[in-house]
């Protein structure tokens, strides 16, 4: 019942006291019902008095929650909050006050879940300082987001699709998933939307995916890499002294992170394992090790043992359930 009231817009409380048992169904009363005009109402006096101060030069780019205290301070007081308000919204007031950027409405993200390696992928452009202030070099990589294998990485001394393309079909050919269902995720930079990148992501039948427009949080398996990387102990927080460098210190940090860093959000096994389809069997034999370490030795365990279930399923930007369906349900 909760999608049928959420399509109809009407709230789950509305419809039940609409249907009650042993009570006939009747029509919605709410527009023409006869409300007594409330007591405490304001004047015409006192609504225009609002207007002209809240539309003064001193109070046009403030809102009520604000000038309200400021004229108590000056010793008036013409109405609560709430009624400052009331007030600019019946009279069409009631906008963005000030220069600063209105909080926009943005539509859900695009979700995706992945079951297999090689069938939803991360990638991004991070820069990684030089010795020379200014100067920058640029980090492509890209990430299954199944394992949290790298699959991909080069660094350069520009931003490029071109460059970003070539890299695309050397990690496809790598990992031999040509003409294969995969999707590749990204930001909206102007690599990732090139035209250049988007031709050789049709000729290698990759399904594109973007995050929204100045939202930061869409693309987070990228983001959390790279702090991984630049927070490491080895990151050299000087910059680096040339390209070549950076090309070795990056070689360096995917090997570590491939073969021998234990993802917390993987089971804590490598992402190589994850990717070559290991993490079951190494996750069996801790849950055997574990369980016979209880039988053993009962009385120290005061619940049930460490989860080393299989994670079966990894979301990128997984929607939200309607609290009100939960309920209904």
């Amino acid at each position: 019942m909760g999608p049928a009231c959420t399509e109809t817009e009407i709230s789950l409380r509305t419809y039940r006291r609409w249907v009650q048992v042993g009570v006939p169904v009747q029509s919605d009363r709410r527009s023409t019902a006869a409300r007594p005009e409330p007591k405490n109402k304001l004047s015409d006096g006192e609504v225009n008095a609002i207007l002209a101060v809240c539309n003064e030069p001193e109070y046009s780019s403030l809102p009520p929650s604000q000038i309200v205290p400021k004229l108590a301070d000056k010793g008036v007081y013409m109405g609560s909050e709430s009624s400052f308000y009331r007030v600019l919204h019946a009279h069409s007031q009631l906008h963005h006050r000030g220069r600063s950027r209105a909080v926009e409405k943005r539509s859900a993200p695009t979700s995706y879940t992945t079951t297999a390696a090689n069938q939803l992928w991360s990638w991004d452009i991070t820069y990684c300082a030089s010795t020379v202030r200014g100067q920058y070099y640029y980090l492509y990589l890209i990430e299954d987001i199944y394992s949290r294998k790298i699959v991909g990485w080069e660094v350069h001394e520009r931003e490029s699709g071109e460059l970003a393309a070539q890299l695309l079909q050397r990690a496809v050919m790598r990992e031999q998933c040509f003409q294969k269902p995969l999707v590749l995720h990204s930001d909206n930079g102007a690599p990732m939307k090139s035209v250049t990148l988007k031709a050789k992501m049709e000729e290698l039948c990759i399904t594109g995916s973007h995050s929204r427009p100045r939202v930061s949080n869409d693309n987070p398996y990228s983001e959390s890499l790279f702090r991984t990387m630049k927070y490491c102990p080895r990151w050299p927080s000087e910059g680096f002294k040339n390209l070549q460098a950076v090309r070795d210190w990056v070689s360096t940090f995917v090997s570590w992170y491939n073969e021998e860093h234990c993802h917390s959000r993987i089971g804590f096994v490598t992402p190589s394992q994850r990717h070559r389809g290991q993490d079951k069997d190494i996750l069996n034999k801790r849950k055997t090790i574990y369980a016979q370490a209880k039988a053993k030795n009962p009385q120290r365990w005061s619940g049930k043992t460490r989860n080393w279930e299989h994670i079966k399923e990894v979301a990128l930007n997984p929607g939200r359930p309607e609290q009100e369906c939960e309920k209904a349900a």
